[in-house]
C-alpha cells in the first residue's frame, strides 16, 4: 500500500514537472511595436532633404543667367525629382543596412528595418515607390523638353541610389560614397536642373554644382564620422573608417569651406554672392561640433546644421544670380 502511494507520488511529480527550458519560460517575450506614421516620417530623414533643394535652387538661378524667363514648372519638376530620389535613397539605405545588420548598433535615430518596427519588404517597397515617383516626374520633364538622352542620366541616378548600400557589393561599403554623392547630388542635380530649363550649362552652374556637391559630401562625412566605430564592427569600410577620425574632421572642414571660397569668387561678378557668407552662421557651429564632440549623438546636430547651411547658401546664390 505504501509502495503504491510512493509510486503515485512519483508519477504525479513527473506530470507537474515543467517542460522545455525553464529559463526561457521565465523570460518575457519582447514586444516590438509597429511603426507609426511618425516613424515612417523619421525614416525619410527630413534633415537631409535640404541637400535635394540646394542644387535645384542653384541650377535654377544659373538658368536665369541664360534666360531671364522663370521656367517655374520645369524648376518644380526638377525639385520633385530631387526630393523623391532623396527620400527613396533614405528608405533604400534603411532597408539595405537593416538586412545586413549594419544598423543593429547604430548611434543615431532608430531605423525601421533594424528596429523590426516594419518588415524589410515593406521598407523596400516604399523606397521603390519613391524611386518610381522620381522616374515618372523625370519622364514628364524629358517629354516636355524632348531631351531624350537625359533618360540615361535618370537611369544612372536610380542605379546609384540603390547600389549605395544595396546589392552584393555596395559602393558605400568600400569608401566611394562621397565620390558618388558629389557627382549625383552636386554635378548631376545642379547641371541637370539648369539644362532642363535652358538646354545650356553655363559656368555659373558648374561652380554652383561643385559647391552643392561639397555640401552633400560634408553631410555624409558627419554621418559616417558618427557611426565610425559601429561601421568598423559591421565591416562597412566608409571613407571615414578608412582614413580615421582626425582626417575625417579635416576633410569635413574643407568640404564645408570650399563652397564659400567659390561664393567669394562668384561675388566678383555677382556682388550679392557675398551674402553667401551669411550661411557660415550655421556652418561654423557645425565645424566646431565636428572638432569638439564628446558623444557621437552630437554629430546629428552637426549634420542638421550642415544641411541648413547648404540650403541657405543655395538660396543666397540663387538670389545673386537672379538679382
Amino acid at each position: 500500500m505504501a509502495g503504491n502511494t510512493k509510486k503515485r507520488t512519483q508519477t504525479g511529480s513527473k506530470k507537474q514537472r515543467p517542460r522545455g527550458n525553464p529559463q526561457r519560460a521565465q523570460t518575457p517575450v519582447r514586444q516590438v511595436r509597429k511603426a507609426t506614421a511618425g516613424d515612417w516620417v523619421g525614416a525619410a530623414r527630413l534633415r537631409t532633404l535640404p541637400l535635394a533643394i540646394t542644387p535645384v535652387l542653384i541650377g535654377t538661378g544659373a538658368a536665369r543667367v541664360v534666360d531671364p524667363l522663370f521656367h517655374w514648372v520645369l524648376a518644380l519638376g526638377c525639385l520633385l525629382v530631387a526630393v523623391f530620389l532623396q527620400i527613396g535613397v533614405n528608405y533604400a539605405n534603411d532597408y539595405s543596412d537593416g538586412i545586413r545588420g549594419t544598423d543593429d548598433h547604430r548611434v543615431g535615430p532608430a531605423r525601421l528595418t533594424a528596429s523590426r518596427r516594419a518588415r524589410p519588404r515593406t521598407v523596400a517597397i516604399v523606397a521603390l515607390v519613391f524611386f518610381g515617383l522620381a522616374a515618372l516626374v523625370g519622364l514628364a520633364l524629358v517629354i516636355r523638353t524632348q531631351q531624350w538622352w537625359i533618360l540615361l542620366i535618370g537611369a544612372a541616378c536610380l542605379a546609384a541610389a540603390w547600389f549605395y548600400t544595396g546589392g552584393k557589393r555596395p559602393y558605400g561599403y568600400i569608401g566611394l560614397g562621397e565620390v558618388f554623392v558629389f557627382v549625383f547630388f552636386g554635378l548631376v542635380a545642379t547641371l541637370g536642373t539648369t539644362w532642363i530649363q535652358v538646354q545650356a550649362a553655363p559656368q555659373e552652374a558648374w561652380f554652383g554644382a561643385v559647391a552643392a556637391g561639397f555640401f552633400a559630401c560634408a553631410v555624409l562625412l558627419a554621418n559616417n564620422l558618427r557611426d565610425i566605430d559601429q561601421d568598423k564592427v559591421a565591416g562597412k569600410r566608409t571613407l571615414s573608417v578608412r582614413i580615421g577620425k582626425r582626417a575625417t574632421q579635416v576633410l569635413f572642414t574643407l568640404f564645408l569651406v570650399i563652397p564659400f571660397a567659390i561664393g567669394v569668387f562668384l561675388a566678383l561678378f555677382y556682388p550679392i554672392a557675398w551674402l553667401t557668407l551669411m550661411a557660415l552662421l550655421t556652418g561654423i557651429p557645425a565645424i566646431l561640433i565636428v572638432w569638439t564632440f564628446r558623444q557621437p549623438r552630437e554629430l546629428v546636430i552637426a549634420l542638421t546644421l550642415t544641411s541648413i547651411t547648404s540650403v541657405a547658401y543655395g538660396a543666397l546664390l540663387f538670389w545673386a544670380f537672379v538679382g
